[in-house]
């Protein structure tokens, strides 16, 4: 797991509001375990930092389901082995940077001459390692998947979930899996073959300790599909496979800056079922596998199974905070491990089964002790539709996708108020506190904001690199129109990410007091365009939905305005130089007689209305508007849009400077009143829908 090089930010105390954002890089995890490990079902390998325990339900995707079946039984019908058209068995599915090194052989396990079995639960053990050219970090780095991978074998339920049992080298054989991933807010159905990249008659990358075992090279190779290639797989994060094999929301802390509330935190945590796990760092990198002085394992990942409180003998007042921890490898800690504070606990209370180890490898440490000894925290929030658990609480989940485009919506940090403003936006409505009294502070409203952007990992081949990402949080009252530039430069954040970072996602817990709120999430820096998903997680009930969505214009003429326009008489008053030029272009425009005169120059003034507000944003006389501030210039002409449209408008008439000349401007305005006119006289019954024929399509 990297270590964040984070550097602290303060909120400055300027009077208007404005606050220095900082940003830190996330190294990514690419080395390869020094030397292979063995784990069983409820083990895990060496070197893996998320040692956690999964309680999800298998995905019932019936449609995806019938795909896969369907496409099996079409080639067992055939007797012919199924070759995936998609991701060939050839030098595109391995790198696209340069040629592979190796002289590589695409081999079936079929045509070994072993008993193949899929998976050999339980009775196998496995191990998730590098082939051997690999185990030396030259060329595949992914040993932050294998890490991920290797949680699955934590509990059937979990691997089921997305390794799909009912799948085998003999019944119904046509050498065709499916594997499931959790992708951006919904499980996708990945179909792969089963040819698997060989050299000297070994599998090159994952393999399992059992010869004759496959499931986690196809998981592998499925996974590298997903993304692209296998070495869109090089450098990551165990945290971002974790939540593509959970859908769950991951946090992540250094327990020496872990916030004073840390036990409430984790006994919350466990009480929804998330999923936890713990480790010691060592500080090089050979140190790895060694003791600390209480027999615990540097660089080995701990499960976090359990919080409790236990009474003091000579003082039955004062309870004693415990943590029970769980070796993966199930092996017993040395008695040096347990703290002095476990053998002052009542013993009428230790003897409760809800203090006694329930499991091999399992025990208890004072939390005090923990804090010292153990560096890093990881907890897994899973979403309710994946808690088997009825009686488990369940977090209150929110999900809303988003785009940030250059030119409109990509306004970067709090470093640049001009266009901060134009991110989008999100109003969160926060209205009950939790049940819990909490350790330290006021009660109030728990909250975990998650901001992942999507596609980066697949797009690496086209140099497509992580942004650097964050989000900020800003009270509010009774308001669901986007916000105003002076909104945030008069107003300081509630709450906010501690440091924007290149990661795929950023994730922080805060405790806000019950209202209204509007999230702010954005790049660092103005102009970088990504596809992104924004989730809340909140103990309570919790509403977060995308401010401005509302799309409106002032009203039309109606049809007795325009009667009246049409039989009014236009000139009693004196025609001015202007209009009579106004009259000129009338005349030579005017031949199919569908816009009389008087219905022209409404759009004429109009036109003049609209220069004037030109006219405003054109702060530098250049005779160009900023695309940021078509925004602002639409809305006062009379157009209320939502983000889409906004976005939509920059990308069609802003010059590749980001710049709107006034033609471009007038073009736009014209073309949206045109629009609205037409989406008006469709819309009969006036609720705000219509829908058209081919033929009316045309008519627009």
């Amino acid at each position: 797991m990297p270590t964040m090089n984070k550097e602290k930010s303060k909120p400055s105390k300027a009077e208007n509001a404005q606050e220095e954002v900082s940003w830190s890089t996330a190294p990514t995890t690419g080395a390869a375990p020094e030397a292979s490990t063995a784990a069983s079902l409820f083990e895990a390998p060496r070197n893996l930092f998320s040692a956690i325990l999964s309680r999800n339900e298998a995905v019932k995707d019936a449609k995806r389901l019938k795909e896969f079946l369907e496409l099996r039984d079409k080639y067992v019908r055939k007797k012919v082995l199924f070759k995936d058209p998609l991701f060939p068995a050839d030098e595109s599915s391995l790198y696209y940077t340069q040629k592979f090194p190796l002289d590589l052989v695409w081999k079936r396990p079929s045509v070994s001459k072993l008993s193949l079995k899929f998976v050999t639960i339980p009775s196998s053990l496995l191990e998730e390692q590098i082939g051997q050219i690999f185990a030396r970090g030259t060329w595949a780095r992914d040993c932050w998947l294998l890490a991920a991978i290797a949680c699955l074998t934590l509990n059937e339920t979990l691997l089921y979930r997305v390794v799909p049992p009912d799948q085998s080298f003999t019944e119904n054989y046509a050498g065709i899996f499916h594997f499931q991933f959790w992708r951006y807010g919904e499980w996708v159905d990945v179909i792969v073959d089963d040819r698997l990249p060989t050299c000297n008659k070994r599998l090159v990358f994952t393999r399992s300790v059992h010869k004759n075992e496959f499931w986690s090279a196809l998981l592998e190779k499925a996974y590298a599909k997903l993304h692209g290639s296998y070495e869109a797989l090089k450098g990551g994060n165990t945290l971002e496979a974790m939540e593509d094999f959970t859908g769950g929301v991951t946090e992540f802390y250094e327990i020496t800056d872990a916030p004073k509330e840390m036990y409430n935190i984790m006994k919350k945590a466990l009480d929804r079922g998330s999923l936890m796990g713990c480790s010691i760092d060592a500080l090089v990198p050979t140190a790895n596998e060694t003791k600390t002085a209480t027999g615990l394992v540097k660089g080995h990942a701990y499960s976090v199974t359990a919080v409790e409180q236990g009474k003091q003998q000579d003082s039955m007042d004062t309870r004693i905070r415990l943590v029970r921890l769980r070796d993966p490898w199930g092996v017993a800690p040395p008695p040096s491990c347990r703290s002095s504070e476990w053998t002052r606990i009542a013993s009428s209370e230790r003897d409760k089964k809800r203090l006694e180890p329930v499991e091999a490898g399992e025990f208890w440490m004072c939390f005090e002790e923990f804090q010292k000894t153990f560096t890093k925290l990881e907890i897994c929030n899973l979403t309710p539709d994946a808690l088997q658990d009825d009686k488990m609480l369940k977090w209150t989940v929110s999900v809303n996708e988003g785009r940030w485009v250059r030119g409109c919506s990509a306004g970067g940090c709090r470093n640049y108020p001009d266009t901060f403003w134009t991110n989008p936006q999100y109003r969160l409505r926060l209205t009950e506190e939790d049940d819990e009294e909490p350790e330290h502070g006021e009660k109030g409203c728990t909250v975990v904001v998650a901001l992942m952007q999507k596609g980066r990992r697949r797009e690496k081949c086209t140099g497509a690199v992580l942004h650097t990402i964050g989000f900020a949080i800003y009270e509010m009252h009774g308001n669901t129109q986007h916000l105003s530039k002076d909104f945030f430069l008069y107003t300081a954040s509630k709450a906010r990410c501690r440091s924007y970072i290149n990661m795929r996602e950023v994730t922080e817990r805060f405790c806000l007091s019950p209202g209204e709120y509007v999230i702010v999430p954005s790049t660092f820096e103005p102009h970088k365009e990504s596809d992104y998903i924004l989730r809340v997680f909140s103990e309570k009930k919790s509403t977060s939905e995308l401010m401005g969505a509302v799309i409106e214009a002032e009203p039309c003429l109606t049809d007795t305005e325009k009667k009246k326009l049409k039989i009014s008489k236009p000139f009693e008053e004196e025609e001015n130089e202007e209009d009579k030029q106004f009259r000129a272009i009338f005349q030579q425009i005017a031949g199919d007689v569908r816009l009389n005169l008087q219905e022209f120059k409404h759009l004429w003034n109009k036109i003049k209305q609209w220069k004037l507000i030109f006219t405003r944003y054109d702060t530098d006389n250049s005779s160009t508007i900023s695309s940021f501030e078509m925004r602002n210039a639409v809305a006062d002409a009379g157009f209320h849009l939502n983000p889409q449209l906004h976005d939509i408008i920059a990308m069609r008439y802003a010059s590749e400077h980001l710049y709107l000349d006034f033609d471009s401007y007038i073009c736009c305005l014209v073309r949206l009143e045109g629009m609205f006119r037409a989406f008006k006289a469709f819309d009969k019954d006036g609720d705000g829908l219509i829908k058209l024929n081919v033929f009316e399509v045309k008519q627009i």
